[in-house]
């Protein structure tokens, strides 16, 4: 499967953005569904998880309260949204996709990622 991160750009604190991840093949509805994030320097990082059929979700305690994933299996999309924002939030995002269950934050564990889309959150 290919995945492709939409929807980043520049927000002030306090602001939202909507991630998308659109994904290839007719298989997308099989595949667990996770955004990471990444600081220059750092290591990857899990933000959120949503199972395969949308009804469970898992979130890092960072963003806990503030982010929501969500998933479209019609539209073979995920989708993040991001609320209250926070210029620790400022990072590159990335969507992947496992076929297997595991440890949300294993990113090892995931066979698909998409390209990445910067978010930045100016204070």
């Amino acid at each position: 499967v290919q995945l492709q991160a939409s929807g980043g750009g520049l927000v002030q604190a306090g602001g939202s953005l909507r991630l998308s991840c659109a994904a290839s093949g007719r298989t997308f509805s099989t595949y667990f569904m996770g955004w990471f994030r990444q600081v220059p320097g750092k290591e990857r990082e899990f933000v959120a998880g949503i199972r395969r059929s949308g009804g469970t979700t898992y979130y890092a305690d960072a963003v806990k309260g503030r982010f929501t994933i969500s998933r479209d299996n019609a539209k073979n999309t995920v989708y993040l949204q991001m609320n209250s924002l926070k210029p620790e939030d400022t990072a590159v995002y990335y969507c992947a996709a496992r076929s297997i269950l595991s440890d949300w934050s294993a990113v090892a564990s995931y066979d698909y990622w998409g390209q990445g889309t910067l978010v930045t959150v100016s204070s």
